[in-house]
């Protein structure tokens, strides 16, 4: 039996060597598009008070979160989620700022998932916040910029479907289903089971109107024009036309950015999170079987820590991601000047000197000392191995 000391527990994993490199590298592809939005670094606790992911919000479920107590008999929890914490320090550190605030942070969150769902328990996770701004540039920016986050990391094989929580949540209330009816029905919508959906409203007391709109959630919307047919329909509930006229004027604004081609509608979109209010989001790529993006605007959120204000987030699971990546053939680009100065002991002092001066002209380089046990076909295999790009020998 080997040692337990040598494995992982089950849902988290060791990244090294190659994987580790290009994980790095997409991470700083994301880093540089946010900067250049205008977006700036936030950093929050690991693990904060368990009230602040609490059910309520729609975070995760309890059970899936991994919770501890401290000294103090405090109730700990690991943050399944980075927006509600964002959403504590906007509401303590801005709480009298007037003007839109835009961070970005990049961190790692933790899910208590059954292990057979085969999903990581941790994950790292890339995203940003604009609190502060309600309108549909806010919205398109947005998107935006998970979209050019998505390209710059080499990524072009994706799709965002997007849609509104209004316009699910304005249904259903207009409908009056019970609450057992109206789970079913999204978890239906969920599992892409539209046929279902209409076979279950034949039986029920609902408007004409709306078993039309709930019948046409599974229809293709590729752009404005094609959700014009939704708006006959949606005239007598007021919440769901504004839902579907927040979508299209949205759509015109991604058309001056050059992004329409990235994107769908899906309107009757089940929000994936409780707080979300308005537009949401998410992003699916080949290779990668889950969303590897998702976000939302979340106007609420933040009167739960004292502060009414407006905000809109996404976040990109970098893990997902550079599963996409590696099965759509990305190349990640190598390390240059990448240097190996081989010496012996008596060139001890012109190596150290050599690799000073080298790196000072932003060379990476790496000394090494022979040594009797390892023969010269040992050190080319290991220049080999780790791809340097000179090697130097001073014998």
């Amino acid at each position: 039996m080997k040692p337990l000391l040598i494995h992982t527990p089950e849902g988290v994993k060791d990244l090294y060597g190659k994987e580790c490199e290009d994980k790095l590298y997409i991470e700083h592809c994301i880093r540089k598009t946010l900067r250049r939005f205008g977006y700036h670094p936030i950093q929050t606790p690991t693990f904060e008070f368990l009230n602040i992911f609490d059910t309520s919000i729609g975070s995760v479920d309890e059970k899936e979160l991994f919770r501890f107590f401290d000294r103090e008999g405090n109730t700990l929890a690991l943050r399944p989620d980075i927006t509600p914490a964002i959403a504590r320090c906007v509401s303590k550190y801005y709480y009298d700022e007037m003007m839109p605030v835009r961070l970005y942070y990049l961190g790692n969150t933790f899910i208590n998932n059954l292990s057979y769902q085969g999903h990581l328990k941790e994950a790292t996770e890339a995203g940003a916040e604009l609190i502060g701004d309600d309108s549909i540039e806010a919205d398109a920016e947005l998107i935006t910029m998970s979209i050019e986050s998505l390209k710059a990391c080499g990524l072009n094989n994706f799709l965002f479907s997007i849609g509104h929580a209004g316009f699910y949540e304005g249904m259903v209330k207009k409908s009056g289903l019970d609450e057992d009816v109206a789970q079913k029905i999204t978890q239906l919508i969920l599992n892409r089971n539209f046929l279902e959906i209409g076979e279950l409203f034949t039986s029920l007391n609902v408007n004409n109107k709306l078993k039309q709109l709930f019948t046409m959630l599974g229809d293709y919307y590729p752009d404005d024009k094609s959700l014009d047919k939704l708006c006959d329909y949606a005239q007598e509930y007021p919440d769901v036309y504004d839902a579907v006229s927040r979508l299209k004027q949205v759509y015109n604004v991604l058309k001056y950015y050059g992004v329409e081609e990235y994107v769908t509608f899906d309107p009757g979109m089940p929000e994936m999170h409780k707080y979300y209010t308005g537009v949401i989001f998410n992003a699916y790529a080949y290779g990668s079987g889950q969303p590897v993006v998702k976000g939302g605007r979340y106007d609420k959120l933040l009167e739960r820590f004292g502060k009414n204000n407006c905000a809109m987030g996404f976040t990109i699971t970098i893990d997902r991601l550079l599963e996409a990546l590696i099965k759509n053939g990305a190349s990640f680009p190598k390390r240059k000047n990448k240097v190996l100065i081989l010496f012996t002991e008596d060139n001890k002092k012109r190596a150290i000197e050599m690799a000073r001066q080298r790196r000072k002209s932003d060379e990476n380089v790496e000394i090494l000392k022979y040594k009797p046990s390892i023969t010269d076909d040992d050190y080319k295999e290991y220049a080999q191995k780790y791809e340097f790009n000179e090697i130097i020998e001073l014998k």
